[in-house]
């Protein structure tokens, strides 16, 4: 039987494909500004740390604070427009989640997208699940790969650490659960690659999303399967 009893899941990248609606919005303002846009493979490696971040990772190398001040907030209000426009879950996320759900698991949202974003894309495509917590972006608490947060959900879930699975894609995800002394699932079909994956540890890494289920159940061959 898997010591695992409770799962917290990143949001972007994890349960929900997010890079159109987030490329589209960044583009969108970089060309207010007269800037080259990106492609969704080289925002892959833009998103994770919070809007911020990925507005400083867009823009040109060396860009003033004061440009980004000025462009974060007319990011905000052009997501706020196309942040439900192509995200989806993931193929077989929805119902691997629900069997999670039906197999007793405790489960939490950790993401660096702002709470309101979060909570609203999870209770849409998510609606049957009860989950312990959703937790995003907020004022006075650190981003992942800071623990502040995914403590705070295992607290929640009255488990030990031990007890919890950390599944994301891409390292902070992997950093975050090593900073809370949990166990991780690096995913693959993610924004990040196996490499970065294997590089920060992550305990297991899997290509679909049966294999959560897999590792929970206590399969043997996952068992086994330490990167």
């Amino acid at each position: 039987m898997s010591r695992y009893k409770g799962i917290i899941f990143d949001l972007d990248g994890t349960l929900l494909n997010t890079i159109e609606d987030l490329s589209d919005s960044v583009n969108e303002v970089l060309t207010a500004y007269g800037y080259p846009n990106h492609n969704y493979e080289e925002y892959k490696l833009k998103i994770g740390r919070g809007f911020r971040n990925l507005m400083e990772n867009s823009f040109p190398e060396g860009m003033d604070e004061k440009t980004i001040d000025e462009a974060l907030p007319l990011f905000v209000e052009i997501y706020d427009r196309r942040y439900q426009n192509k995200t989806k879950p993931y193929k077989g996320i929805c119902e691997i989640v629900d069997r999670l759900y039906r197999m007793g698991i405790k489960i939490g949202v950790n993401s660096n997208k702002r709470t309101d974003y979060t909570r609203q894309l999870v209770s849409k495509f998510f609606k049957e699940i009860s989950f312990v917590e959703i937790l995003g972006e907020r004022q006075n608490v650190p981003k992942k790969p800071d623990p502040t947060a995914a403590l705070e959900i295992v607290e929640l879930m009255e488990l030990l650490p031990q007890e919890v699975l950390y599944v994301g894609d891409s390292k902070t995800d992997i950093m975050t659960a090593r900073n809370a002394g949990v166990d991780s699932i690096g995913v693959l079909w993610g924004f990040r690659s196996y490499e970065e994956l294997k590089e920060h540890g992550a305990t297991y890494i899997v290509s679909k999303p049966q294999d959560i289920i897999d590792i929970v159940s206590g399969s043997t061959f996952y068992n086994t399967l330490h990167f």
